[in-house]
């Protein structure tokens, strides 16, 4: 059965300028938004119908309609056409481009820096759930509400099918070789952290911690009664060395530290696993973003490495690869903490919901993760591209030690390092004044002489702001720098 276009009742009047006819056909789309004649959720015209109306190329109109749905003004559903996305009236009042352009940005680089119009959430840890393919996940959904409804009280033994999903998906991206039945289903990685101190029995004891750190997991060590001692990074991420023969366990994120994006050499790795192995140390393994790398090869997880099942405790999550909104993590702990995880786990009675579960094993059997792996990097490679290209060309004028950019390789982050005498507490305020809700490195640290710097995510910046975002940051970064 044909679909039918939409009839088309817009009368679309090109600016007369000198901008590419995709831009102009954007933007005159943008008017008709802006005064509401177009609203969230109407459907734009074919793209053959708009370019006879126009009389313009059909090729034109296709790119100014990916241009629409790339800056968020837009979304295209196959089956479906394109329609108006949410928000996007109250983006178009407030002028936010659809591209950017050197005259738009001469206007803004003229202008009074007070607020601009856009507002660029670079909040690290959040990737893009809208790279998630809308069919897959849907399929996923209803093959998990067709299941029968079982009677089952979620427990560590819970979620087989999941576990038997994982540890293929595991063995296949991480090269960690687990059996279904090591792997036990918790609810976030903060269950994770909680259910492994009380697991070992580290609550009173030594725990090493990143410095700078993951503050929301260093919040829960210490609220679980552990002694979190913090070990300052250096350019490749925890240093065995530094650890003690008092030191029950530590936590550290070697695939790309977390916030500075060191990763973690073979060499070290295999280092800091044989002498956990030979100490009796636990090391928890914080793979929250391993799948992500760009222009460099994988590493090995600690716990593939030999004697890393003896001793370190593996934990993944959905969180970081799909949406925040999925509370699904997973522990592979060792053979020895097995049982005092169960125990753990059966006395608090957290527990993912079967559900949910049952949805990530579907999502995950089907192939649909793979696809939206393969996707989202792309994608997220694109914008770090994007977004450090336009930081360095920010950072060029700037002759000042101290300044750069750090952790670029891999994961959905990266920092603008900036030098010890700068307050970054105090540029990531007026950058918040600007438009850019992005932290500075004091979320992190413990210490007051610690590194000075902002965390940037960029996983959910499009292409076509990354110049804008960038901009924004370097006005503020050389006001403080003098």
């Amino acid at each position: 059965m044909p679909r039918i276009s939409p009839e088309l009742h817009l009368t679309l009047r090109l600016p007369e300028t000198d901008a590419p006819l995709r831009h102009r056909i954007a933007e005159s789309i943008l008017d008709e938004i802006r005064v509401g004649r177009l609203r969230p959720g109407d459907p734009l015209p074919s793209t053959r119908a708009l370019a006879e109306h126009l009389t313009v190329a059909r090729a034109s109109v296709v790119d100014a309609y990916d241009e629409l749905c790339s800056s968020g003004y837009a979304n295209a559903r196959a089956g479906s056409g394109t329609r108006i996305a949410p928000g996007a009236d109250v983006a178009a009042r407030a002028h936010v481009a659809s591209h950017t352009t050197t005259r738009s940005s001469e206007r803004a680089s003229s202008a009074a820096p007070e607020k601009p119009a856009a507002v660029w959430d670079l909040t690290p840890g959040h990737p893009d759930p809208a790279l998630i393919s809308t069919v897959d996940w849907r399929r996923a959904w209803r093959s998990a509400a067709a299941a029968a409804v079982t009677s089952d009280v979620p427990g560590p033994d819970a979620h087989p099918e999941l576990r038997r999903s994982l540890a293929e998906h595991l063995r296949r991206t991480r090269g960690i070789v687990a059996r279904p039945d090591e792997l036990v289903i918790v609810p976030g990685v903060g269950a994770a952290l909680r259910t492994l101190v009380a697991a070992a029995g580290l609550g009173g004891r030594d725990v090493v911690f990143e410095e700078p750190g993951y503050s929301r997991a260093r919040t829960v060590l210490d609220g679980s009664g552990v002694r979190t001692r913090c070990v300052t990074v250096d350019g490749d991420g925890l240093d065995p060395a530094l650890l003690r023969a008092t030191d029950a366990a530590a936590y550290c994120t070697p695939a790309h530290q977390y916030p500075m994006g060191a990763r973690m050499p073979v060499g070290r790795r295999a280092g800091l696993v044989a002498d956990a192995a030979a100490a009796g140390t636990v090391i928890i393994e914080d793979d929250y973003d391993g799948e992500f790398r760009y222009d460099v090869s994988a590493l090995p997880a600690l716990r593939s490495i030999d004697r890393g099942p003896e001793c370190v405790a593996y934990v993944g999550t959905a969180s970081k690869i799909l949406t925040p909104s999925i509370r699904v993590a997973w522990v592979i702990a060792p053979p020895a903490l097995r049982p005092g995880l169960v125990r753990a786990l059966d006395a608090s009675g957290e527990a993912c919901c079967a559900i949910t579960a049952l949805a990530l094993a579907h999502f995950i059997d089907s192939g649909a993760l793979s696809r939206h792996l393969a996707r989202a990097s792309r994608t997220y490679s694109a914008r770090r591209a994007a977004f450090v290209a336009a930081l360095q060309q920010q950072l060029s004028a700037v002759d000042t030690d101290g300044v750069g950019l750090a952790g670029i390789e891999a994961g959905l982050h990266v920092v603008l390092t900036l030098p010890g005498s700068v307050d970054d507490v105090a540029v990531s305020a007026e950058l918040r004044d600007h438009g850019v809700t992005v932290p500075s490195l004091a979320d992190y640290r413990t210490t007051p002489g610690g590194p000075r710097g902002l965390v940037c995510g960029y996983a959910r910046l499009p292409e076509s702001q990354a110049r804008g975002a960038a901009e924004a940051i370097g006005r503020v970064v050389r006001r403080h720098l003098g």
